[in-house]
């Protein structure tokens, strides 16, 4: 498994997301996952799964250190007394120690972005956190929280797919050394409707959501967390790491549709035009 390094930690490149994922399915899913090689696995509070996530990181042989953890806390609990409520609540969930990554889900319209932040990093210093960051942060956002508050921020996870240029927030992230994590890097299914992908995939012998994220995860600091629950998914999606796109295959994908957003809740901040 190839992997990024930020803020001192090796993340692995390609992760199992568990949004949606649900009880047994949501256990079941990450159990097989991490027998098939998995080492990411990321979830959130606002994902109502801690537990089964938390269930299957007990019931796997694989040992918890080897095991990356990703959970975020939802945007209305960004005061400092409830991010540390929610961030227990969360601990308690998952039935460890310590999480990997402790993210901000999402910016908040009326957030103290330095309270929330100064919270998360006595988090970190404390052990709780293996390394903070945040999610659905625009530029201007992740310029505050880099070149303002100084937070030692370890990755910002965004919508990015084939469909959905990063061209602003990736070049930025990129010169600060914050890896970006894809998620809904498959564009929530919607591939299926683009020819050219079909075209790279059976040049490759492969499928077009395998080249979709063979494009992500080819990219310096980018990582994926696409979501599978079967088993056949799972071994799928691991198959985009032994696929090498060409020059020819990137020209195509650059010609698709970049500004297909797809992720566009009420309270989302001003993105970065396209």
């Amino acid at each position: 498994m190839v992997s990024v390094t930020t803020q001192g930690l090796n993340v692995p490149k390609l992760g199992l997301g568990t949004f949606k994922l649900q009880g047994k399915d949501c256990h079941e899913a990450v159990l097989t996952a991490l027998a098939m090689g998995y080492r990411h696995i990321d979830t959130a509070e606002m994902y109502a799964n801690e537990g089964s996530v938390g269930d299957a990181l007990q019931d796997t042989d694989v040992p918890r250190e080897q095991i990356h953890v990703t959970t975020k806390v939802w945007w209305q609990n960004l005061a400092p007394d409830a991010i540390r409520k929610a961030f227990d609540q969360s601990l308690s969930k998952l039935k460890t120690d310590y999480v990997d990554f402790y993210l901000i889900h999402w910016p908040a319209p009326d957030m103290n972005l330095a309270a929330a932040l100064e919270t998360l990093m006595r988090i970190k210093a404390e052990g709780g956190a293996r390394a903070i960051g945040v999610c659905n942060f625009p530029v201007a956002l992740l310029k505050q929280a880099v070149e303002d508050i100084k937070a030692p921020i370890a990755c910002n996870q965004v919508e990015y797919h084939v469909l959905l240029s990063q061209n602003r927030l990736l070049p930025y992230a990129q010169s600060k050394s914050v890896p970006l994590t894809a998620y809904a890097p498959l564009a929530q299914g919607r591939l299926a409707s683009y020819p050219e992908l079909q075209q790279i995939a059976d040049k490759h012998n492969a499928t077009a959501a395998q080249i979709a994220l063979a494009w992500l995860l080819e990219q310096d600091g980018v990582l994926a967390i696409p979501k599978a629950r079967s088993e056949a998914s799972q071994r799928s999606n691991l198959g985009a790491l032994s696929v090498r796109l060409d020059q020819d295959d990137r020209a195509l994908i650059a010609k698709l549709p970049k500004d297909q957003r797809f992720v566009k809740p009420a309270f989302a901040p001003e993105w970065d035009p396209e």
